[in-house]
């Protein structure tokens, strides 16, 4: 009786076991960054995606969680590298700037308004007519999505 209720016992625990093996379930893989529409606006860099964001850029790990941003255009992860006149934000379409008003204001007729008046994000180039600033001709081209298209590079 002693063995059988040894085997019994090893047959009723191997029961156990394979019965919890059917019932687990398996462990699932951490979920792609793209395509997730919670991911279509920029965002920092998520600690996962640190390094190729550094590599596609050339530049320090420890500089793209601080300086870079991601964001999904359906499965295609795009990154942007803040630079001295990079913006990652949306591009301003806008054809009357305040800014570029009051440098018109202030050097009526100049042949060129700077970024720090017109800001980085705008797609034209701007010039004075008088006092009256005027946008010119794009010279930004921007993506479906409404960012500077050359800002934003493919990672992955």
């Amino acid at each position: 009786m002693t063995r059988m209720s040894g085997t019994l016992v090893l047959l009723l625990s191997a029961l156990i076991v394979l019965g919890s093996a059917m019932t687990a379930r398996p462990a699932a893989a951490a979920p792609a960054y793209c395509p997730n529409p919670a991911h279509s606006r920029p965002a920092k860099v998520p600690p996962s995606l640190v390094s190729a964001v550094a590599a596609a850029f050339n530049i320090d790990k420890g500089t793209a969680p601080n300086t870079a941003f991601v964001r999904c255009v359906g499965p295609k992860l795009l990154a942007c590298y803040v630079g001295a006149n990079l913006d990652c934000d949306k591009a301003n379409t806008r054809r009357v700037l305040p800014g570029a008003t009051a440098w018109c204001r202030q050097n009526p007729g100049a042949t060129n308004i700077p970024m720090v008046a017109t800001g980085h994000d705008t797609i034209y180039e701007w010039s004075c007519s008088g006092t009256r600033a005027v946008a010119g001709r794009q010279v930004m081209k921007v993506d479906r999505q409404g960012y500077i298209a050359d800002n934003w590079k493919k990672v992955q």
